[in-house]
């Protein structure tokens, strides 16, 4: 028979194998569904490399119709990631660094919310900035760089709309968001990068 020293040590080694489990389990099996076979997909080339992102026509039609209206005008072309916040997310897609001046890109009207669409902020999910009006994001996209469930639509939170993922190239979105940053006008927070992050272009994949 076991001694009872022995149990419990037992027990301790699985509860804190069960607790790793768990972590694991949260950290990499939380994702949203995948996307269906042929689904549009864009090529974000950046001056820190490439990335891809996969697009959720169907969860998001309003959303995905108006980031592709972008795409198509080439309107990200040049434009920054110009709020940067480790183990959070990268924002960018709206601002052109022009001399000492951060120039606000023109817009389209703003669109209706879709965080309600059962897509989650997890890692990797891309989603649309806003401002504190449920219905006022444009053309500012941000990438997750965590599980940020707490920008998910609630009974009481409005939530952030996901429309996409990152399919491809996440180690430069993770290259993107250990750049150094500074605080810089007009934007409130340390968070704008000290070398511009640019972004060169969007294309549809071929």
């Amino acid at each position: 028979m076991m001694s009872s020293k022995r149990i419990e040590a037992f027990a301790l080694l699985t509860l804190l194998l069960l607790m790793v489990l768990a972590c694991i389990s949260e950290t990499t099996m939380a994702e949203n569904p995948p996307l269906p076979e042929g689904a549009a997909r864009v090529v974000v080339e950046t001056s820190l490399g490439n990335f891809i992102i996969g697009l959720y026509e169907e969860q998001s039609p309003v959303t995905v119709t108006n980031f592709l209206s972008y795409v198509n005008t080439q309107h990200f072309d040049r434009t920054v990631f110009h709020r940067v916040i480790p183990g959070f997310m990268i924002q960018g897609g709206g601002f052109v660094h022009q001399g000492n001046q951060f120039v606000r890109n023109e817009v389209r009207p703003p669109i209706i919310l879709e965080s309600n669409n059962g897509l989650k902020n997890y890692r990797g999910a891309v989603s649309m900035a806003r401002t504190q009006m449920p219905n006022s994001a444009s053309d500012q996209f941000f990438i997750n760089l965590d599980h940020n469930q707490f920008l998910d639509s609630s009974d009481i939170e409005s939530g952030y709309a996901v429309f996409g993922a990152v399919l491809e190239g996440m180690d430069v979105v993770d290259a993107i968001a250990a750049v150094d940053t500074h605080r810089i006008p007009p934007f409130p927070e340390p968070a704008t990068p000290v070398e511009d992050v640019l972004i060169l272009s969007v294309r549809f994949q071929r």
